[in-house]
């Protein structure tokens, strides 16, 4: 899904200004560091720009802040996750907060392997 050249400059500009738990999470995912799949960062997919994003198995990440919290903010993720699925994209959502704490990022990685091995089966790969 090729996205508009707007959108891969704005995503240019997020990869520059990484929030702290989009980086802690990208130190882990970086360099195929799990089960040898790329996750990307800040990838363009159509008018979007995912966290991460693995394309070969279709599954985004993303790294929600205070910000997703707001009502109009809920509503525009629900029409993009609507607008990734229709496109056979998954996406999991992690709380920024609980990114940074090593507990909670421990589940957070869980559950992405999980949802890697799932996805995989699923695609025969």
């Amino acid at each position: 899904m090729r996205a508009p050249v707007a959108t891969f400059k704005h995503a240019r500009t997020l990869r520059r200004e990484m929030s702290l738990p989009e980086v802690v999470l990208w130190q882990v995912l970086r360099g195929g560091r799990l089960d040898g799949l790329r996750f990307p960062r800040q990838h363009p997919i159509g008018p979007y720009v995912l966290d991460f994003y693995c394309p070969s198995i279709r599954l985004a990440v993303e790294v929600d802040g205070a910000a997703h919290d707001h009502p109009e903010r809920v509503d525009h993720d629900a029409r993009r996750d609507a607008w990734l699925a229709e496109r056979g994209v998954a996406i999991l959502r992690f709380s920024a907060k609980n990114v940074l704490k090593d507990e909670t990022l421990e589940d957070a990685l869980r559950m992405i392997a999980e949802t890697v091995a799932l996805r995989s089966v699923a695609r025969g790969a």
